[in-house]
Parts: C-alpha cells; structure tokens; sequence
C-alpha cells in the first residue's frame, strides 16, 4: 500500500492482428482501473475505454497503464470519461503509461481530459515506443481547476512527462513542471499567460514525412485561435506536435477535438470523428 493509503491499480491491453482483423489477445485489469469495449462505428479501429471506478484520484493512488499494438494491428484507447485528480493533504497521485506500437501497426491514444481539483498533486510520465513504419495519434489535455465552479487550481503540484521512441531511439521528449504557488506560474506572460487549460496532441504518420500534413494542421488550428485559445504546431524529430492554451476549456477541448479528427482522416486513413465517449 503506498503512503497515504492511495490505491494501486492498473491495465495491461495487448492487440495482435490474428486472421486479418485486430483482436484483444491479453488484458489484465486491477481495480480502481477496469476496461471496457465499446462497439466501433462503422469503418473505425478496435475500441477500448479504461474506466477509473472510484470516481477520481485521490493522493497516494498508483496507476499503471500498458497498452500494445501488434505488428499490422490497429487500435483505438480513449477513457469512458475526463479523469478528475482531487486535492491532497501532501502525497502525491502517480501515473505511469506505457505505449508500444509495432512494425505497420497503428495506435490513436485519446483521452479525455483530465481535471486537477485544487491543491492536486499529479505525476504522470508516458513512455511511447514506436517501431520504425509505426504511426500514432495521441496526447493530452489538461484542466487547471473547475470554472464552472468557479475554483482555481492555485497551489498544489504537476509534472508531466512525455518521451516517444522510434525504432529504440529517443525522438522527443517534454516535460511541464508547476510546483508551490502554481497561480503565479500559470499568470507568468512567458510560461503559461493565464491559461485556465493546455493541450498538447502528437503525431507519428507511420513512414510518411509530417511536413506533408503540417500546414493543413496549422490551418485547422487557426479555424478555433484567438482570444480564448491560442494554437500553433510544428514537426520535430519525425513528429508533429500541436500545443494549446485555453482560456475557455470547452473552446480548448473543441479544438483539440477538430485537429485530432482532421488528422486520423489525413494521416491515418479513418473516419473524421472522435469516439462516442468523446461527446457524453
């Protein structure tokens, strides 16, 4: 049991291509995290959901996820809902994901938001491991509080790191750090600029070059810019990487949402929709 009481939880998700269709071929599953399987639209990838049963998390509790894709596998993981990180008295919630993804095989990792109640502490690292001719669509959107409550996420602790790997070797890597009097570093003009949330959404096409898909990206992200979100994407290490501040979450989340649909449709060959999890 780790300090403070939290609880450990995890899953372990693997998809292989078995007799021309993707296929589960391996789940564990520790509460507070189970999986589900939703049923895809038509002309969409495998679907899982990881559901958080507790409701939140709460300081102490460990989480580790693993999701695998199989050499020509295709899968889509999403969560059944935002994942809310409530206030601790000094521990901190952990989160570790791993994502591996084989030779022609494709993963989009989607999941909704994730909510930091007040005086919330989180770690959360992500590990993706790609193989050379894989492709992967995924990322992150991060809220500072509840505005529709009114409440700040004003004091309290977040470190989120990200490392993608392709073919064994470090591509790129990011972290964001907010530690103490977190309002004073979001309202910094050069960190953060009062955003209330940000964004950030990755995408490895496989062997294409994502030059061929970045100024489409940037014209999708200048549809949503302006006063109450600000956008911009770049290609590095064989990535794009797409950034958002918000200062209206639900104008960040549609945001996000627009570009995330554009490319898997661009880049990925699916259909211009998110899952229905997305919208409930």
């Amino acid at each position: 049991m780790p300090v403070g009481g939290g609880v450990c939880g995890s899953v372990d998700i693997v998809f292989a291509r078995r007799d021309g269709a993707t296929r589960l071929t391996h789940l564990h599953q520790r509460p507070p995290l189970r999986v589900l399987f939703p049923l895809p639209e038509a002309g969409d990838l495998v679907q899982a959901a990881i559901a958080t049963t507790s409701g939140g998390l709460v300081a102490g509790d460990r989480l580790a996820i693993t999701v695998a894709v199989g050499d020509g596998a295709a899968a889509h993981v999403t969560a059944a809902a935002a994942e809310k990180v409530y206030r601790s008295l000094g521990t901190t919630t952990a989160i570790e994901q791993r994502l591996i993804v084989g030779s022609a095989a494709t993963l989009e990792f989607l999941l909704p938001d994730t909510i930091l109640f007040d005086q919330a502490r989180l770690r959360r690292n992500t590990v993706v491991e790609l193989a050379a001719n894989a492709s992967f669509l995924g990322g992150e959107i991060v809220m500072f509080g509840r505005h529709a409550r009114g409440e700040k996420f004003t004091d309290g602790f977040l470190h989120e790191d990200w490392q993608v790997w392709r073919d064994g070797r470090l591509v790129w890597g990011d972290a964001l750090h907010l530690d103490g009097d977190v309002a004073s570093l979001i309202a910094e003009p050069a960190a953060l600029a009062g955003a209330v949330a940000v964004a950030t959404l990755i995408l490895a096409p496989g062997p294409a070059d994502p030059r061929r898909f970045l100024d489409a990206a940037r014209a999708v992200q200048a549809q949503c810019s302006g006063a109450v979100v600000r956008a911009g994407a770049t290609r590095v290490g064989g990535l794009l990487v797409a950034r958002w501040l918000g200062y209206d979450d639900l104008a960040l989340r549609r945001a996000y949402a627009d570009l995330a649909c554009h490319l898997r449709a661009a880049a990925l060959g699916l259909p211009s929709r998110l899952s229905r999890l997305w919208h409930i």
